[in-house]
């Protein structure tokens, strides 16, 4: 039997469970590892500038790259505190990463010794398992269970404790003979299905609310099947967004307080059945009136997590499935009623939210100086094609950009659900851009989320890591700003202040130009709407050519109210600009509908 350190073994696993690169920062307490990770080889390695990123650029990697697993590496103590929030962010939109830290000896960890701290106790309301492992030998089997874990039922975060002097144990362990284990995936059964398409055939007026769950299942193409042979309309979620491309004549648009669309909204109201798959109801969606979400209508929800099923609402049906199972035999049914001919005909509320979708449009146009953002969103679309992948986090810029913005696949829209930290967007850019290079990954930030994690740049910039960042700058908090209004305070929300080094910004203060090209990257910097298209195409260029991060920071009025709800009601969003289809306004483009 080979004999080799736990750390080497460890390494050995990471490989045979498909792991191909990591991020992480490396330290005293998890230098054994990194020992094992270069002797290893076979695994590429991305040098955060903070552990925090080295998790959020995990979450990016898993994101975009189905099958492979994100992993992020830092020492003992604070190495592993600073990535609570990535694990935070990884646990609520369900996305597996691997977390790896080090600690000090067994025989000092409870001693208060420089930088030991009980990580697993603190991580394990953020994680599927947090483990020490305490005994050398039981590395591979800790190992195997937590690709195990986070691979099977609703997916998610795993940490592993490794003390040092268990890293560097030698064990006996043989990677030829290692097989994974098997992955558990509830599953739907025929009969739970043919109920479920029940409701769907007594129903006038039905919708699918497609959620991340069908991304995570990589069950797009099933979905769109169904709902094309059963002539549905489709609601995505915000985690759900590209299951169905916004062009297609069965996207109905999304539903929700913040990131809605006006006709989404509209439709969902006139809905009387709604089959909810790999959705998990939350609250910005459904809105804080469940009366209003629910009443008039039945409810099926299909879930990968039976807990899950009833959290929020009571739904008329529950199914404990995978939705790629679930959707198969879906499919299967449907076909069977339609070649018996026993689909209802949907042609005339298909047509009902197609005019909606037509004619309940924002307006993006504006030739405002300073910038109104809504015109930076109309740009990005003209700019950016449908293979771009965006990434982005929380705020009014995020807000804004899923109303106005086009995603046409899954995994194109990258976006931290139910955590939202700021800072968040930069280095996930650099790990979904690590994990698909194929991919133009363009990510999308407020002045705010940009300063959180800025550093980041300098990981893209060393490790030659091309992107776009598109950079709303209105020196505020703005969402803060806006949230304040209810209150009737503004305050500790306004950023500007006069920067002695660069007056020309005037109030705007922060010279993100400046810092962005000091970390070794490339950025533009905007004042007229006009100018947006072409430095967008400038930044696809030096993004090309130089192969580091490229940053345009577009400069615009401080105060915009973006639409959304202030009394937490789906059937209430407050329109704060004249609308699209107001005389003289053009509404939003979206590519042709294939109608």
């Amino acid at each position: 039997m080979p004999r080799m350190t736990a750390a080497r073994a460890a390494v050995e696993i990471l490989k045979l469970e498909g792991v191909s690169h990591a991020f992480g920062v490396p330290g005293a307490a998890i230098n054994p590892f990194y020992k094992a990770l270069k002797e290893g080889g076979g695994i590429g390695h991305t040098l955060a500038r903070h552990v925090e990123g080295a998790s959020h650029m995990a979450e990016g990697y898993t994101r975009s790259n189905p099958g492979n697993i994100g992993v992020c590496i830092g020492t003992s103590g604070p190495a592993g505190t600073d990535m609570i929030t990535g694990l935070y962010s990884a646990i609520g939109d369900s996305i597996p990463i691997l977390c790896i830290t080090g600690q000090a000896p067994v025989a000092v960890i409870h001693k208060e010794d420089f930088q030991a701290v009980d990580i697993a106790s603190i991580a394990k309301p953020v994680t599927k398992a947090a483990t020490t492992v305490l005994e050398a030998a039981q590395v591979p089997g800790v190992f195997q269970q937590a690709f195990h874990l986070m691979r099977s039922g609703r997916p998610g975060p795993v940490l592993i404790d490794l003390p040092i002097d268990v890293q560097l144990t030698e064990i006996e362990f043989d990677p030829e003979t290692y097989e994974p284990l098997p992955v558990y995936k509830p599953a739907a059964t025929r009969a739970q299905i043919e109920k479920a398409i029940g409701f769907l055939l007594e129903s006038e007026r039905p919708l699918i609310v497609a959620g991340g769950g069908i991304i995570n299942a990589d069950a797009s193409d099933l979905l769109v099947e169904f709902a094309e042979i059963t002539n549905t309309p489709v609601i995505p979620t915000l985690m759900g967004w590209g299951t169905i491309a916004d062009d297609h004549e069965l996207n109905a648009g999304m539903v929700g307080l913040q990131t809605s669309h006006r006709y989404g909204n509209a439709t969902f109201l006139e809905s009387d059945f709604v089959l909810g798959i790999g959705n998990r109801w939350a609250n910005r969606h459904t809105g804080y009136k469940l009366d209003v979400y629910t009443q008039g209508r039945k409810f099926v929800h299909v879930d990968i997590e039976s807990t899950q099923i009833g959290k929020i609402f009571a739904p008329d049906y529950g199914i404990a499935s995978d939705a790629k199972a679930a959707l198969e035999l879906f499919v299967e049914v449907a076909k069977e009623l339609k070649a018996a001919g026993k689909l209802p005909d949907r042609s005339a509320w298909v047509a009902s939210h197609l005019e909606r979708k037509s004619t309940l449009q924002r307006r993006t146009h504006f030739d405002n100086v300073p910038m109104k953002p809504q015109r930076v969103y109309e740009e990005m679309n003209k700019a950016f094609g449908p293979e771009t992948r965006y990434v982005t986090t929380i705020g009014l810029s995020q807000i804004a950009g899923a109303q106005m913005l086009h995603v046409y696949k899954p995994r194109n829209w990258i976006n931290c659900g139910q955590a939202g930290p700021l800072g968040w967007t930069i280095p996930a850019a650099l790990g979904a851009a690590t994990a698909d290079p194929e991919v133009p990954v363009v990510a999308l930030s407020g002045d705010y989320d940009f300063q959180f994690m800025l550093e980041e740049l300098a990981v893209g910039a060393q490790h030659r890591i091309p992107y776009v960042h598109v950079l709303v700058n209105n020196a505020y908090l703005g969402l803060i700003r806006q949230a304040q209004i209810g209150l009737d305070i503004n305050f500790q929300v306004n950023l500007e202040f006069e920067n002695i080094n660069s007056p020309e910004l005037g109030v705007y203060g922060v010279d993100h130009v400046k810092v962005v090209e000091g970390l070794g990257c490339k950025a533009i910097r905007v004042t007229e709407p006009d100018q947006l298209l072409p430095a967008f195409e400038e930044a696809k260029k030096l993004a090309a050519e130089f192969r580091v991060p490229v940053v345009v920071e577009a400069i615009l009025e401080r105060i915009t109210n973006i639409s959304m709800s202030k009394t937490a009601d789906i059937s209430d969003v407050s329109e704060f600009e004249e609308l699209a289809t107001e005389p003289g306004h053009a509404p939003t483009a979206i590519r042709p509908l294939t109608v």
